[in-house]
């Protein structure tokens, strides 16, 4: 049932909140080991170039790809979010916690010795912004509660 307090066009033709445009922004975000990982994939010839630009250090890259389970995972359930409800509003959830791990990813490997570099800086006001619009947007909350009939 459509409530008075988002604009009408933030409705899909059932009448259903739309997910916001941000919150696939923030999918692709969390999951850019995984995004790195298919695009290395399709470039047959430089994919193992590109994986070692990225990520000299193999073990890092499949690190990197744990705390991108979760977008991948919202990614595929939300087009069927309306049939798995409660699955559904947990993972927003785990979208919070693996974005606050993101967050504290690129200090701690500063504090191991990685040097401090400008994408490195990028990435923490990056994901420090994305943790604060994953906690307050109030449309995406209402995408992710439990709809009571």
């Amino acid at each position: 049932m459509k409530s008075i307090e988002f604009h009408p066009g933030d409705y899909d033709s059932h009448g259903r909140l739309r997910l916001p445009f941000l919150f696939w922004c923030v999918l692709l975000l969390q999951a850019r080991t995984w995004v790195l990982f298919v695009i290395a994939g399709s470039s047959r010839d430089q994919g193992n170039t590109l994986l070692n630009l990225f990520y000299p250090d193999h073990h890092a890259f499949w690190l990197g790809l744990i705390p991108g389970v979760p977008a991948v995972l919202a990614f595929l359930l939300s087009g069927r979010r309306f049939a798995f409800p409660v699955l559904w509003h947990g993972v927003r959830w785990l979208l919070i916690f693996a974005q606050s791990v993101l967050l504290c990813w690129q200090p701690v490997l500063w504090l191991m010795g990685e040097p401090v570099s400008g994408v490195g800086l990028a990435l923490v006001v990056v994901d420090i912004v994305a943790l604060i619009w994953l906690v307050t947007h109030r449309r995406l909350r209402a995408c992710f509660a439990i709809e009571k009939e």
